[in-house]
């Protein structure tokens, strides 16, 4: 049996050394207190045995959805031939490592982080321009804290399935769930 986190591992390595503009690009489905799907495309920061992190201010729609029913699918696609589903529980990540990775962020995101109400209206791109520079002023000269509404979640995996291309639509995927004794491997018909 084959360690699903390894394995994911292995495609985003390729993915990576594939030239793909955003390897780490995924798509996160949520559902929102009374059902209402939502899914958008995001960055992944991390991913290891306890799971797929990603981080957004706390005021956001998927933060919201992710506060009232915490399960959700991640997607990543590497077109032409590879895509893997992700799906659990999700759970905040604790400060210390929301700081860590808020401090290994470029200084003009750690601005956009405190300047943006994300989604929001926004009365014209000038007025987004205007809080990123009042961020820089409150901040100058000092390193920029992570903001109190921006922080991280994490997707605790119970099932990953992997999707490979094949020849005249037969192609290979398999199941990981997640039970008592660890990962359970099946293969699924394309």
């Amino acid at each position: 049996m084959t360690d699903p986190i390894a394995l994911f591992a292995d495609w985003l390595g390729a993915a990576k050394k594939g030239g793909y503009a955003e390897p780490t690009a995924m798509a996160l489905a949520t559902a929102a207190a009374d059902g209402t799907p939502s899914v958008r495309m995001l960055l992944l920061k991390g991913a290891d045995q306890q799971g797929f992190v990603f981080y957004t201010n706390l005021g956001s729609p998927k933060a919201a959805d992710l506060c009232a029913n915490p399960k959700a699918e991640l997607c990543f696609f590497w077109p032409p031939s590879r895509q893997v589903r992700v799906r659990g529980a999700v759970q905040p990540v604790g400060d210390a490592e929301a700081d860590a990775y808020f401090a290994s962020r470029h200084r003009t995101s750690q601005l956009g982080a405190w300047a943006s109400h994300q989604s929001q209206p926004l009365g014209g791109y000038a007025e987004l321009e205007r809080a990123v520079a009042a961020a820089a002023v409150r901040f100058a000269f000092k390193p920029v804290p992570r903001p109190p509404f921006w922080s991280g979640f994490r997707l605790v995996p119970s099932q990953i399935e992997f999707w490979e291309q094949r020849p005249f639509r037969l192609h290979h995927r398999v199941v990981y769930a997640r039970g008592p004794e660890g990962w359970k491997e099946r293969d699924l018909y394309p």
